[in-house]
């Protein structure tokens, strides 16, 4: 019995030590432009104002047989943020609404990953936006892994949420202005 038990505890965590072994850790490709960290806004219930956070930071540790166990962090920096219209932009980076003077630094850390498909997982993290830590839900597509043609290995994935600026101290202009669609895509460059 005793052996018995031994011999599955020593199974148990030969599997796992190898699922861990299995994970690789990758850095968001920011330098080749091949990452994206776009969003979508209401415009007064007239048209979408489309923007983007030109300056980030992020990393993921993945591995496709094991996606629970998948980690995403990323940092944007606020002051970064562009919608192709000056003075826009410098109102919504001012007090108005984001305040990237004194919330220079926007935040995501998973919690969870939750798969939902083959190729699909709810990962669940806490966004800092505004000075405000809430939980929000990113709904993730992968969409492959390989060699790239300058000898690094890649994973690349799709992500949608939306939020309410409420939630992160945000007043909004209008009333078809509540909510912020993220839309995110990048590719990951694994770490040697």
């Amino acid at each position: 019995m005793l052996k018995k038990t031994l011999a599955a505890l020593a199974l148990g965590t030969a599997l796992l030590s190898a699922g861990q072994a299995m994970a690789a850790d990758y850095t968001i490709d920011k330098e080749g432009h091949h990452a994206f960290f776009n969003f979508k806004i209401n415009h007064l219930g007239f048209s979408f104002i489309t923007g983007t956070f030109a300056d980030f930071d992020g990393t993921f540790s993945f591995d496709a047989k094991a996606p629970e166990a998948s980690k995403v962090a990323v940092i944007i920096k606020t002051k970064s943020l562009t919608t192709q219209h000056a003075e826009r932009d410098k109102h919504i980076k001012s007090k108005d609404f984001i305040d990237a003077g004194k919330f220079p630094e926007a935040k995501f850390v998973s919690t969870s990953v939750k798969s939902t498909g083959e190729k699909t997982a709810d990962v669940t993290g806490d966004l800092t936006l505004h000075g405000v830590t809430k939980p929000i839900v990113v709904k993730a597509t992968f969409n492959g892994e390989g060699d790239d043609p300058w000898g690094g290995y890649r994973a690349g994935f799709n992500g949608t949420s939306t939020i309410k600026l409420a939630d992160f101290g945000i007043k909004a202009p209008g009333s078809a202005s509540q909510t912020l669609d993220l839309d995110i895509s990048f590719e990951g460059v694994q770490n040697k």
